[in-house]
C-alpha cells in the first residue's frame, strides 16, 4: 500500500504519526511525507528540512516533499493555489490511506492543510484512496478553544509499542522544535500522550486519530 501524511509544519508528522508511519514501513508499505509550509528565513529553512530528512530517514519514509508554502500566511495565498499544489501530490502519489492534521487545530496552517487535503482526496479524483485519518498534534489539537467543532474524539487506535523508540528518536532529530517538559513538545510528553493513548486499548503505546472516511 501507499500512505500518505500531510504535515502542515515539519515536525508534525511525527508528532501525530511517526510511530504508524515507521510500523507501515516495517510492514513493507511505501509511507510519503508532505510538508506543506516553510519559513522565510533560507538558513532556518535549511536547517529544519535537513532535520525533517534525518527524521524520515529513522523512520523509513519512501519520499519527502516540501511545498514551500508560507507559514502562518495559508490564508493569504489564494485557496486554488493550495488546492492544486496538494492535489498535485496525491496524483504523484495516489495514495491508499491518507492522514491529514485535525481541521479542529488551534493553528490556522492546520485547518487550511486539513480543508485543501480533504478537497485533493475526493473520490472523484482519487478513488484508490480507501481510508482518510486525521491526527492529533500536541500543543495544537489540546490547545484550542474547547467547543463540540474542535473537538478531537479519537475513534481509531494504532499500537505502536513495537515503533515508540523510532517515533522519539526521529522527533530528537527536530532539535529546533523540541522543548522541555513539561511543554507538550518534549520527548518526555509525547511518550506521555503515546501511554496515554495505548491504556485506552490495554497496549503500552498507541496513537490515536479519526476516522474521516473507509471505502470497504
Amino acid at each position: 500500500m501507499k500512505i500518505l501524511v500531510f504535515a502542515p509544519h515539519n515536525d508534525d508528522e511525527v508528532l501525530g504519526v511517526g510511530g504508524t508511519i515507521a510500523k507501515y514501513i516495517d510492514e513493507g508499505h511505501d509511507v510519503y511525507v508532505c510538508e506543506v509550509t516553510s519559513g522565510k528565513d533560507k538558513k532556518r529553512l535549511d536547517n529544519i528540512k535537513n532535520e525533517a530528512l534525518e527524521a524520515h530517514k529513522i523512520l523509513g519514509v519512501t519520499d519527502t516533499f516540501f511545498l514551500d508554502l508560507p507559514v502562518v500566511a495559508l490564508a493569504d495565498i489564494p485557496t486554488k493555489e493550495l488546492n492544486k499544489a496538494m492535489n498535485d501530490i496525491v496524483q504523484k502519489v495516489k495514495p491508499d490511506i491518507a492522514f491529514i492534521p485535525h481541521k479542529g487545530d488551534m493553528h490556522i496552517d492546520h485547518k487550511m492543510v486539513a480543508e485543501s487535503a480533504m478537497v485533493a482526496l475526493r473520490p472523484v479524483d482519487s478513488p484508490q484512496v480507501k481510508a482518510i485519518y486525521a491526527y492529533e498534534t500536541l500543543s495544537e489539537t489540546e490547545w484550542n478553544i474547547p467547543s463540540a467543532d474542535n473537538l478531537f474524539v479519537p475513534n481509531v487506535w494504532i499500537d505502536i509499542t513495537s515503533t515508540i523508540d523510532k517515533k522519539l528518536q526521529s522527533m530528537a532529530c527536530y532539535k529546533s522544535q523540541l522543548y522541555e517538559f513539561p511543554h507538550p513538545r518534549s520527548l518526555e510528553a509525547i511518550e506521555s500522550l503515546s501511554k496515554l493513548r495505548g491504556s485506552t486499548i490495554c497496549v503500552n503505546n498507541a496513537e490515536s486519530f479519526m476516522l474521516i472516511r473507509s471505502i470497504i
